[in-house]
This record gives C-alpha cells, structure tokens and sequence, in this order.
C-alpha cells in the first residue's frame, strides 16, 4: 500500500491558485434579438449581482447589448446559458454569444455603462 505522501507526488500537478482563493471566469458576452428598450441592461444588472458576478452592460448601436460578467465559473455559466437567452419579460433573445475575457476584481461590482 502507498503512503499518502506517494499518492500526492504521483497526483498530476494542479494549476497556479493563490491559497484560499476561488477561482474566477469571466466572459464578454453579446446578446441579440429584441433587447434594447425592454429594460434588459436593468435585468442583466440585477440578475447578475443576485448571483455574486461583477462586471458591466451596455447597448450597443448595432441594437445588441454587450456584457462582461466575471466571477465564480459555475455562475457564469449559469448567467450565460440559464439567463442571458431568457432575458426579461418583454425581451425575444435570439443569440448569446460568449468570448473569453480576464476576470475583474469582484470589489468592482457591477455596472451599467453607456452605449458604445
């Protein structure tokens, strides 16, 4: 029988964390359909900071919001593939389109930014 020790050395290498710190995601996201006028930005904001992420939204001039949402990866995910196609009431999402981003500090919060 091993020693634990054996058992750690032949354990594959773990990537680079910082003790004690969660790891975090972030994706930039664009959001298309029906989605400017319908108060998504608000929605996207709160639903966001209900579920711990900071980050932004913002519309776009090409009728789509864009969105930064970092945080833990399992409420990202969450954000991206349970909410964001969703949307609020009045809104008719046809496409999210999620990219990599670098995560941002959660100190940020998260914000509505004005359109680009």
């Amino acid at each position: 029988m091993a020693s634990p020790a054996a058992d750690a050395a032949s354990s594959p290498p773990q990537p680079p964390q910082q003790q004690g710190t969660p790891a975090r995601k972030a994706v930039r996201v664009v959001v298309k359909g029906r989605v400017q006028g319908v108060g998504f930005r608000d929605w996207t904001a709160e639903t966001a900071e209900s579920l711990g992420l900071a980050g932004w939204v913002r519309n776009r001039r090409d009728g789509t919001v864009e969105a930064l949402l970092s945080g833990d990866p399992a409420k990202v995910d969450e954000m991206v593939s349970r909410h964001l196609p969703v949307g609020p009431p009045a809104s008719a999402v046809t496409a999210v389109v999620p990219s990599p981003a670098d995560p941002v500090h959660p100190s940020l919060g998260f914000e509505i930014k004005f359109t680009v």
